[in-house]
């Protein structure tokens, strides 16, 4: 039909939707939906590196003391080249603050992409490991070996995490499915909520009984990147195998969305699938958990700044999610520095501090659009 005043949506990439006339005959017009779109990705994603890039620098830079930015290129130069650290400015860069950044993009990143992951496979844009009890799942299997094994070693706790986020996700799933709430959205909130006041129980009733396991219990509690950067050595090979991973399930979490039915007319095995792709997402969560302890709303954040960008295209949103991620766990460590008072804000309590107004805003916005 021509003129009709008919209009649909295409979606270039997967992504956002640009209103084109059907029947045209110029073609400029799809061109140029296109072309509009692909330069709002491409700035989005420019602006997002650079604004990861500037916190990373005041993350090396701000503290308990202030260094100046030129001290910090030094000492970053310096530390790349293999020189040992001259002055106390260049050995706090070298030996503090260079981990601890390095470590909050490591944990950013794949908080960021576990995020997004959780939020394809459910269809639900208000989840991700830690409103899903995943995230506490992994702490509470950690506390677990530390009471009963005395086990402390990175690559000992991660594998606990793995194995504590894997059960907990099978077992908020399978509350889910028995929840008789309004929505999948909503069984799925109600089921993370329950399993994680279930979880912190039995935290509790861990380390009470356990003073030495409460004393390691207490620093590694509450989610932090001070003090952390050994883990990096140790935990770097399973958090990049979960990033390229995660990037390569763009397709599969494409098809997935748009309901089992269809995925299946696609080819895609879709119990495989998700099966696979909810690994990727527990790896991803159980990594973060085992370098830096349980930090929440890092994945709902970062997946929806990162989807005002982007679209719901899985293939842009993942890496989008994972650079936001990463950016607002820097971000939030960075102001937890600068609070007022003895001492710093551990990043946990900022990001819960964020994150929570941002969950109860997002439930309610969506909960009006439903009415």
């Amino acid at each position: 039909m021509r003129g009709g005043g008919l209009s649909t949506n295409v979606l270039p990439l997967g992504g956002s939707a640009a209103p084109v006339a059907l029947g045209t005959d110029d073609p400029r017009a799809v061109l140029g939906a296109v072309s509009t779109t692909m330069r709002r990705r491409v700035a989005g994603l420019v602006a997002l590196v650079l604004l990861l890039g500037f916190v990373a620098l005041l993350s090396l830079a701000l503290g308990a003391r202030v260094i100046p930015p030129s001290a910090v290129a030094r000492a970053v130069a310096d530390t790349l080249a293999g020189v040992a650290p001259e002055g106390y400015d260049a050995t706090v860069i070298a030996t503090e603050r260079v981990p601890r950044t390095v470590l909050g993009l490591l944990v950013g990143l794949c908080l960021g992409g576990s995020g997004a992951i959780m939020q394809a496979l459910t269809r639900n844009p208000l989840v991700d490991g830690g409103i899903l009890g995943v995230e506490l799942g992994a702490a509470c299997a950690v506390v677990a070996g530390i009471v009963a094994f005395g086990l402390t070693g990175v690559v000992a706790t991660f594998w606990l995490a793995f194995a504590g986020a894997v059960a907990t996700a099978v077992v908020v799933h399978g509350i889910s499915r028995l929840t008789r709430a309004a929505s999948t959205a909503v069984s799925l909130v109600i089921a993370g909520a329950a399993s994680a006041a279930m979880l912190g129980a039995v935290i509790n009733l861990l380390i009470i009984r356990d003073e030495s396991a409460f004393s390691r219990y207490r620093f590694w509690s509450i989610g932090q990147l001070a003090g952390r950067g050994d883990t990096i050595g140790e935990l770097w090979p399973f958090a990049i195998a979960g990033l390229v991973l995660a990037l390569l399930c763009g397709p599969t979490l494409n098809a997935l969305t748009l309901g089992e039915s269809v995925a299946a007319g696609l080819g895609v095995r879709v119990r495989r699938a998700q099966l696979a792709t909810a690994l990727v997402a527990v790896l991803l969560c159980a990594a973060a958990v085992s370098a830096a302890g349980p930090i929440g709303f890092i994945g709902l954040v970062g997946a929806h700044l990162a989807r005002l960008v982007v679209g719901g295209d899985q293939r842009l949103l993942l890496p989008f999610s994972m650079v936001a991620g990463a950016t607002v766990l820097l971000a939030a460590d960075v102001i937890g520095r600068l609070a007022p008072g003895n001492g710093e804000i551990a990043v946990g309590i900022m990001t819960a501090v964020v994150g929570t107004p941002f969950f109860v805003a997002l439930a309610r916005t969506r909960r009006l659009v439903e009415a």
